[in-house]
């Protein structure tokens, strides 16, 4: 097999290469992890919430027993909490699943 680089040493051919394939399947999670949605409940599941990987409020499921036109201020802050929750789970999974490819290196910019 010919080098692209005959200058260059062999093992840093090899890093390049693992770089790249580190970058191909980074893409690839990242192109899972937006497909994925994240659900997460509040009020004791009078609301749910469901967001993808690419933080879009795709679902919000509201009980008809939360709503109290009495108490809109606890019928908001329940849907603020469904949806922070779901957000986080989306970053969380994100972030486990690069450390994977990425063996725990800090790569800023990613997510």
């Amino acid at each position: 097999m010919a080098r692209k680089f005959p200058n260059m040493p062999k093992n840093s051919m090899n890093v390049m290469q693992q770089a790249q394939k580190m970058q191909q399947d980074m893409i690839a999670m990242q192109e899972e992890l937006e497909a994925r949605e994240f659900s997460a409940t509040s009020g004791g599941g009078m609301v749910t919430a469901t967001v993808n990987g690419k933080h879009r409020l795709t679902a919000l499921t509201i009980d008809p027993e939360a709503v109290d036109p009495e108490d809109v201020e606890m019928l908001q802050d329940m849907i603020i909490a469904a949806v922070g929750e779901a957000m986080r789970k989306a970053d969380e999974t994100a972030e486990s699943e690069m450390s994977k490819i990425t063996g725990g290196l800090n790569l800023p910019g990613l997510f």
